[in-house]
């Protein structure tokens, strides 16, 4: 049951600016973003996300500033509809490197 009007279950949102819950996402992810990409990224910023709700879960593609011109494309998934879904952390599905400012978030 979607919260919002009908067919939106599903769909993947508009990109939205990021926010200090979609900053948390990614600071709860950072560890596996390291041993993905072999770097430790002294800027590590959520500027930009997509999100995208599932019956159980929600999906997020999220674009990350890692320097002054360096972006990263993260897909996080996040279970939800269970007692305390506080306590699932974030999961990171993959890690897209070598992105623009300017490269659209795509779910990957």
């Amino acid at each position: 049951m979607s919260s919002g009007g009908p067919g939106d279950l599903f769909a993947w949102s508009e990109t939205k600016d990021a926010n200090e819950g979609t900053q948390e996402f990614c600071d709860k992810v950072k560890g596996e973003v390291v041993k993905q990409t072999g770097q430790n990224f002294a800027v590590y910023k959520a500027v930009k996300y997509r999100n995208q709700c599932l019956c159980g879960g929600e999906h997020f593609v999220i674009k990350v500033q890692v320097g002054e011109t360096d972006y990263i494309h993260l897909y996080v998934t996040r279970m939800t509809g269970i007692r305390h879904p506080e306590s699932v952390p974030p999961s990171l599905q993959g890690v897209q490197q070598n992105k623009t400012k300017e490269d659209p978030l795509e779910p990957f």
